[in-house]
């Protein structure tokens, strides 16, 4: 699965620290945390008919992941939206947009690695999309990879940094395994998530999701656990094997930039009846209509 270019985007601008510009403008310093070491932390939204879904709790996320970093001078809820919203206006962005917003220490004074050379700071980035969600909903195919998901002690998950090289090679074997994205496990062997994206397994008409020990805490998948209560379906977060997942009657994967896809091949075996099933797509339908109806309306036209 690679995902398509689409010409939309071939003029649009993003937003550095207030300054709007075009994409092919560079606007980050050499000496920027994020180009000096991956130092930064990121969120993805996706823009629904002007309102962005969970934007609230992604903000908290990237206050939570910042502060762990002990990055200065976080800015508030109010500054990011209005960065996000100038940017969705100068491209014109109403629907069908994800967002990446990244949250970097800031400008170093001279390059090395401790964080008392930064003397300007943090950089805000805002990159809007047109990008339909991007995965294929007649289903997916995993690999599980050799690379695990470290835990808190090596890197704790619930810092949503911008160091993405665990998922990277991850991903690479992935693609030379002529899968769509790779399963990743955690520490002790268990399902951890995919390279991007979180997992659940269906089994005798209920729900079971990994635990977020080696992955961060999903918003689109504490999503998914609170529209199966409501439906009346039973939903466990708990240990999963691959063996388990290997027979579960269906799987899906859950995220921003992707929503909600069935999960059809996993190391060559086939998942249920080897469709997505059922049970996916009603939770793909509750989550859309749900996440449409739900958001933070922004000050953006049609």
């Amino acid at each position: 699965m690679l995902q398509k270019y689409d010409e939309r985007n071939a003029d649009l601008q993003y937003w550095v620290n207030g300054a709007l510009l075009h994409r092919d403008q560079p606007g980050l310093s050499p000496f920027d945390s994020v180009v000096q070491g991956g130092d930064a932390v990121w969120e993805g939204l996706r823009l629904y008919r002007g309102a962005i879904y969970g934007l609230r709790e992604h903000l908290a996320r990237l206050r939570r992941s910042a502060a762990a970093l002990d990055f200065a001078d976080i800015p508030g809820d109010d500054a990011i939206i209005e960065a996000v919203t100038a940017t969705l206006r100068a491209n014109r962005m109403y629907d069908g947009v994800h967002v990446r917003l990244t949250l970097t220490r800031g400008v170093k004074v001279t390059s090395g690695m401790d964080p008392r050379l930064n003397r300007s700071g943090p950089t805000l980035i805002v990159l809007a999309e047109h990008k339909p969600p991007v995965y294929d909903t007649t289903g997916l195919r995993l690999a599980t990879a050799s690379v695990r998901r470290p835990g808190p002690d090596v890197l704790d998950p619930k810092i949503h940094h911008a160091n993405l090289l665990n998922s990277i090679l991850a991903k690479i074997e992935a693609n030379f395994a002529g899968a769509d994205d790779a399963l990743m496990l955690d520490q002790r062997g268990f399902v951890a998530e995919t390279n991007a994206t979180h997992l659940f397994a269906v089994s005798g008409g209920g729900l079971a999701t990994p635990y977020t020990a080696a992955c961060p805490e999903g918003i689109t998948r504490q999503t998914v656990l609170e529209l199966a209560a409501a439906a009346g379906l039973p939903a466990v977060v708990r240990d999963l094997s691959l063996t388990e997942m290997y027979n579960a009657d269906e799987v899906f994967c859950t995220g921003t930039m992707g929503e909600i896809a069935g999960v059809t091949v996993i190391d060559g075996r086939t998942i249920g009846a080897g469709e997505t099933g059922p049970l996916t797509a009603r939770m793909a339908k509750l989550y859309q209509g749900y996440a449409a109806a739900n958001g933070v309306r922004l000050d953006v036209q049609p």
